[in-house]
């Protein structure tokens, strides 16, 4: 049967999931990216189950508080967007280090446009 490129990135996603790991000191952060939305989770992996400290997305009232109408969540403005808010988000709580999980996606485009605003705002993965 032949893969899907779901299961293609999926099987590339628990690839990345055995080398990286979030602590308490420094947590994962992870990206799901779908047509119409982007999201990033910040995840302590040492509790059982794996813990989400907070969720920022195109889709939450603190991004479309933040952003113009004309920026869309799902290109590389609204990545950006939601990397520097999300770096606010994680500095406010005394997170300064990360582990990235691009989620199997390839670093490009969005994701990459997220994780160097995220760098920007102060992160260093």
């Amino acid at each position: 049967m032949k893969m899907t490129k779901e299961d293609r990135r999926n099987k590339r996603h628990l690839r990345v999931r055995k080398k990286v790991s979030g602590t308490s000191e420094i947590p994962r952060v992870v990206v799901f990216r779908s047509n119409k939305a982007l999201y990033a989770s910040l995840v302590n992996d040492e509790e059982s189950p794996c813990r989400v400290l907070f969720t920022v997305s195109n889709l939450s009232a603190e991004f479309k508080k933040d952003t113009t109408k004309a920026i869309k969540g799902y290109n590389i403005q609204g990545a950006e967007d939601i990397g520097k808010l999300f770096a606010n988000k994680c500095v406010e709580q005394g997170i300064t280090q990360v582990v990235f999980d691009r989620g199997g996606y390839k670093y490009g485009g969005r994701v990459r446009a997220f994780a160097e605003a995220a760098r920007k705002g102060g992160l260093k993965f």
